[in-house]
């Protein structure tokens, strides 16, 4: 589905960004993967099949460390990417009166503006350079919902959607897209550290009855980068199992 692209991933270390580079590379895309922690993500890349993957160390919550790696990238491969997955997220988990200012603007730096700084440098490259793009971003199906314990990260995530909507319309005309994948419960090493009785009660509420794999999601975000999508912009796709 995506031969001879270049995608850049963030969030590419672990999780559902791992997996979504897996899928792109085997559907034959040049895949440029970046993380906070470099040795997760050099692992990543090393599970690649396919040639030319690279992989960067990548704070997206600060504008410079975007500013410098995307330059970079653009060096790198003599182009800007031209498919785009924001997948970098956190958590910071607490009822809203306990939480902290410290833990909800945390929340929000990595998962709004983090998705803002990469959406905004790569489109005003892929702008200048006449380019068409695929941008997909990562938002969850607590966005709908709400989830107790994430007062901060539910709300992050429908920023990211509503901003997704956006990014779709100021962008259309430069035949530019952008959509939003809402994961439901995801065996991730993000959920993994959700106590074992919880998750067993989210199980029982999902109409599949079971939380999805990461390759389940990545599938939907490649289908979402790929041509095979080309007239789907500003939508969000839940893929959740019912719930």
């Amino acid at each position: 589905m995506l031969p001879g692209k270049l995608a850049f991933v963030t969030g590419a270390g672990g999780g559902i960004g791992r997996a979504i580079c897996r899928v792109m590379a085997r559907e034959g895309a040049t895949v440029v993967a970046a993380d906070l922690n470099i040795n997760n993500v050099q692992t990543t890349v090393d599970e690649l099949t396919g040639e030319g993957h690279k992989s960067y160390q990548l704070d997206v919550s600060n504008a410079e460390s975007v500013t410098n790696v995307l330059k970079q990238v653009f060096t790198d491969y003599s182009a800007p990417p031209t498919v785009v997955v924001n997948a970098a997220g956190i958590t910071r988990d607490n009822f809203m009166l306990k939480m902290s200012v410290q833990d909800f603007e945390s929340v929000f730096n990595v998962n709004v503006k983090g998705t803002f700084l990469i959406t905004q440098t790569i489109c005003r490259e892929l702008v200048e350079k006449h380019l068409p793009g695929s941008i997909v971003n990562i938002g969850s199906i607590v966005a709908q919902r709400g989830n107790i314990g994430q007062s901060n990260y539910s709300a992050s995530k429908a920023a990211v959607e509503v901003f997704s909507k956006t990014v779709a319309l100021e962008m259309a005309k430069y035949n530019i897209r952008c959509n939003t994948v809402l994961p439901g419960f995801t065996t991730t090493p993000m959920t993994d550290m959700i106590p074992e009785n919880i998750r067993e009660h989210f199980k029982s509420v999902i109409p599949l009855k079971r939380f999805a794999n990461s390759e389940e999601i990545a599938e939907v975000v490649t289908f979402l980068a790929s041509e095979k999508s080309s007239y789907v912009t500003g939508t969000s796709i839940a893929v959740s199992g019912g719930y």
